[in-house]
């Protein structure tokens, strides 16, 4: 198992009802599987999984990334300017 932690900003950070979550998951997890994961274990999550931004180590990463042993995963909402 790969043991990582979570951090949740702004909307997502609300809907999680926490800032922070270490959590358990396969090796060759890739980002989708951990949206996909997130989505069926914390309800509260599902809907900010399909526009979710995600960083791994403070890079941002796609969908198709494999998720690294001991991994920062930030969770952002889509950000809007003009």
């Amino acid at each position: 198992m790969n043991r990582i932690k979570l951090l949740f900003f702004a909307t997502i950070r609300d809907r999680a009802g926490v800032k922070t979550l270490e959590l358990d998951i396969p090796v060759d997890l890739t980002i989708q599987g951990l949206k996909d994961k997130l989505s069926t274990d914390y309800p509260n999550l599902k809907e900010s999984m399909h526009s979710v931004l995600i960083t791994i180590n403070r890079e941002y990463a796609f969908d198709e990334a494999i998720v690294p042993l001991n991994a920062e995963i930030g969770m952002f909402p889509p950000v809007s300017g003009g």
